[in-house]
């Protein structure tokens, strides 16, 4: 049985429950917003797990085009200039709207923010909640805003498992819950579902994120772009927690370093040492381990006694684990942190599907380039939040003929996931990715649970495989040098399943191959 809630056919429909979506839903107000999340709003994010903060070049030294040029570098020549420019002029309106919604940044004794460094920012510029938990109050506060604000009816326990599409344009979302089929009615959506971490066995995210909200909207015609640059955090906290606990570079931006288990520096040689873009630091760590070693934090000397009071989180989840970061090594490994690609959107959040925008870490907009440089994630999510409520606001909801289609199962991540993290990882090759693509082509082109991950993970393989060549977050190591020529790439859905089809090494070639 269907229940179709046509009460809620007048309103906007929201996808998640990150800072991206509840931004979203506070900034329509007092427009009519059913905000849909899976859990409890916000327990259950990338952006409540966030340590680090809101990157802003508001300081005295700092100015956005000082933060554009370390965002363009960080990105290896792939970021959209324009995307770019827009997006980190706007961060003071962001950080404004944030605190209209009770959002309090830390600020130093004098009252004036205060500023932290991480990688491969040239000044000190990223904004911080609470210490190291910066997304977790940061979230606390738009949960609180979101519940005090009539316009915004939230709807918890809800999965959406497909949008419904007629007549070329938006009607519905097809959901979930507790096994019963319910369809919300809608022409306008926003999808603010997160990233795709879940599809490795090594991440800081939610082990159940898989790019959701990137498979609901490539099923309905949605073009995806850059779907091959997946960011791995250097260093997670090594150990057997699931997901792993995150050590922020915010613990390097003060001074604490990186050795080997023969306590070489390794990284002591590198252009910004310990404090290089993500994707340089995420394969010299891995280059390590792959060797047989081990990597350690060392925040011994630089931070010392006041580790614990500096980051409060951070210290309590090394101490969880057995190891005290102010006397002791701390041993760290890369893990999926961030996806760059993802729905390609225009700089209002809109796709190419009438009536869908989507926002956040499901969204391309170009700003991250091949790497995303450190804490412009929560940035553009405001940004673009505050943007698409923007182009959406005063346009009228139109009731459309919905139609239905079968509820899809769960999704079951279980085949896919070891698929994804052997071949997919920090360090990719084309036999590798050729043979990711062979082994997921079947089940994304079946009706199982694992259809969906599967269909996310053949789209970051199409897209590692035409990309023959090391940029940002992809190294391949049978193309390690950079195209002189930087080209993003974009594919709708079809396509990248025939692309996939070309693609995938017949049983018997693979023999041969592996003989």
């Amino acid at each position: 049985m269907t229940t179709i809630l046509n009460h809620l056919s007048d309103r906007v429909a929201i996808v998640g429950s990150g800072i991206a979506g509840l931004v979203t839903a506070l900034v329509l107000a007092p427009q009519p917003v059913v905000l849909i999340s899976r859990t409890e709003p916000g327990s259950q994010s990338s952006s409540a797990w966030a340590q680090g903060g809101v990157a802003a070049s508001l300081g005295e030294d700092d100015d956005p085009g000082l933060h554009l040029a370390d965002t363009l570098a960080a990105g290896d020549a792939l970021c959209d200039a324009g995307a770019a420019t827009v997006i980190l002029k706007a961060a003071a309106e962001a950080v404004a709207r944030l605190e209209s919604f009770g959002v309090r940044f830390d600020t130093a004794p004098n009252g004036c923010f205060k500023f932290g460094l991480e990688a491969a920012h040239s000044r000190r510029r990223i904004l911080h909640v609470a210490g190291d938990g910066s997304g977790a109050a940061i979230v606390q506060a738009l949960v609180d805003a979101v519940r005090q604000t009539p316009s915004i009816t939230v709807l918890e326990g809800l999965d959406v498992r497909r949008l419904l599409i007629s007549d070329g344009r938006l009607s519905g979302l097809l959901c979930s819950a507790c096994d019963d089929a319910i369809v919300i009615p809608s022409s306008v959506a926003v999808l603010a579902t997160g990233g795709l971490g879940g599809l490795y066995e090594a991440t800081t995210n939610p082990i159940g994120n898989f790019g959701q909200g990137i498979i609901l909207a490539a099923r309905a015609g949605a073009i995806l772009a850059d779907m091959e640059f997946v960011q791995f955090h250097p260093t997670a906290l090594a150990s057997s927690r699931r997901p792993l606990a995150l050590v922020s570079e915010a613990v390097r931006g003060e001074g604490a370093i990186l050795v080997n288990d023969r306590g070489q520096r390794f990284l002591a040689k590198q252009q910004g040492s310990e404090l290089a873009p993500r994707d340089v630091v995420a394969r010299a760590v891995s280059a390590e381990i792959a060797a047989g070693g081990r990597v350690f934090l060392d925040a011994r000397d630089a931070i010392g006694k006041g580790f614990a009071r500096r980051f409060p989180l951070i210290d309590r989840l090394c101490k969880e684990a057995g190891f005290d970061p102010a006397r002791q090594l701390v041993p760290v490994q890369p893990a999926a942190h961030f996806h760059m690609g993802g729905v390609a959107t225009d700089l209002d959040g809109r796709s190419s599907v009438e009536g869908l925008w989507v926002v956040g870490e499901a969204a391309c907009t170009g700003l991250h380039g091949a790497n995303r440089l450190a804490s412009n994630s929560l940035l553009e999510a405001t940004v673009m939040g505050i943007r698409a409520a923007h182009d959406i606001a005063g346009r009228s909801t139109t009731k459309s003929v919905v139609h239905l289609s079968e509820l899809p199962r769960p999704a079951d991540l279980a085949s896919v996931r070891p698929i994804v993290s052997r071949h997919l990882g920090v360090l990719r090759d084309g036999d590798g990715i050729h043979d990711a693509i062979t082994r997921l082509l079947p089940q994304a082109e079946g009706d199982t649970p694992s259809a969906d991950p599967a269909l996310v993970g053949l789209a970051i393989a199409v897209f590692a495989a035409l990309r023959q060549e090391s940029r940002g977050a992809h190294a391949r190591t049978d193309f390690p040098l950079t195209s002189p020529h930087a080209e993003r790439r974009q594919m709708p859905l079809d396509t990248i399943i025939n692309v996939a089809r070309s693609m995938a090494i017949v049983p018997a070639a693979r023999c041969m191959r592996r003989a």
